[in-house]
């Protein structure tokens, strides 16, 4: 007998009621140029636009907004490489909580900043030697705090599912959906959400050549662990993928396509050139497959550009030389 799901689709219908009136309805953009060089009619999900620049704020809020008053006003922990501490930050200030995030000590400056400008204390660590996991645990169990994960949460999965859920009520039948993929979090609400919706639609995942540890376990048919990546996609630099998440996408997920960091470069390129919007390289991946082609494309293919937290100095180092 097949085991239920840890988030159902009725679970992001509820999700996207709770966030209603607190995250942007984001815009879905088209581009005649983008088009005619895939070769279909492609719409961006422009996460890039919600608030703390990311779609990390969907699955944070929602997982916050459960929480009892009591543990509320103990506060909240969150460990994250950046869009999953802002968006824990603010959640937590919307709320009237106080936030305690682990962050790695080489993570963005601007998302450093960020994270404390919303009024969290930011900790750091060292990803490389340092197991986050672990250290979120001790930091939230030491001080009282309620843990959200970055993705590996049923609260979190079911508030990232509400972004391809707008962009599917908006664009009507599409015959394949292209997600970023790190530790799975929105990968399993989208793929939730679109096979509920559209059960013969594809959902493809998306992670860089350096950081396939999704691509490599769903191969395998369970979770593997690779060593950090290093990758310009620093929100896709996960070793292994989560066990809620994993076991989603292991059903939901048609396949993973793999990207190089000069692949992610043209498409941020692109996006500010003929998109005017700014994206950071995780939340360029999927616009980057599609740019470089998928087997078999659709006429109609929906993307998720998941957000746009980088600098001014960081994005004119990447994209500048030609």
């Amino acid at each position: 007998m097949a085991t239920a799901s840890p988030v159902s689709f009725d679970d992001i219908r509820e999700a996207a009621a709770r966030l209603n009136g607190i995250v942007h309805r984001t815009p879905v953009l088209t581009s005649r140029t983008l088009n005619a060089l895939v070769g279909a009619e492609v719409f961006i999900k422009c996460e890039n636009f919600q608030r703390i620049g990311a779609f990390k704020f969907r699955g944070a809020y929602n997982a916050a907004a459960q929480l009892s008053p009591k543990q509320l006003a103990k506060g909240i922990a969150a460990y994250s490489s950046g869009n999953h501490a802002q968006a824990t930050a603010l959640a937590a200030r919307e709320l009237g909580a106080g936030a305690v995030i682990l962050m790695p000590e080489d993570a963005p400056r601007s998302k450093m900043e960020a994270t404390a400008g919303y009024g969290a204390e930011v900790v750091t660590y060292d990803r490389y030697t340092q197991d986050r996991t672990a250290l979120g645990q001790a930091l939230a169990e030491d001080r009282g705090l309620a843990l959200i994960p970055p993705y590996d949460h049923p609260h979190v999965i079911a508030g990232q599912g509400t972004a391809a859920l707008e962009l599917l009520e908006e664009t009507g039948d599409l015959g394949a959906l292209i997600v970023p993929v790190g530790g799975g979090g929105l990968i399993a609400g989208s793929a939730t959400t679109a096979k509920t919706l559209q059960p013969a639609i594809r959902v493809i995942g998306v992670e860089p050549e350096n950081g396939d540890d999704t691509k490599r376990s769903l191969e395998l048919g369970e979770r593997v662990t690779i060593p950090v990546p290093r990758t310009i996609a620093d929100g896709q630099a996960l070793s292994t993928p989560g066990e809620i998440t994993f076991a989603i996408n292991q059903r939901l997920v048609d396949a993973i396509i793999l990207v190089s960091d000069e692949e992610i470069v043209h498409a941020m390129r692109f996006a500010f050139d003929r998109l005017k919007i700014v994206l950071e390289p995780s939340g360029a991946t999927a616009l980057a497959a599609v740019m470089a082609g998928i087997d078999n494309p659709p006429a109609r293919i929906g993307i998720i550009a998941s957000g746009g937290n980088i600098d001014t100095q960081r994005f004119t180092e990447l994209t500048g030389s030609r």
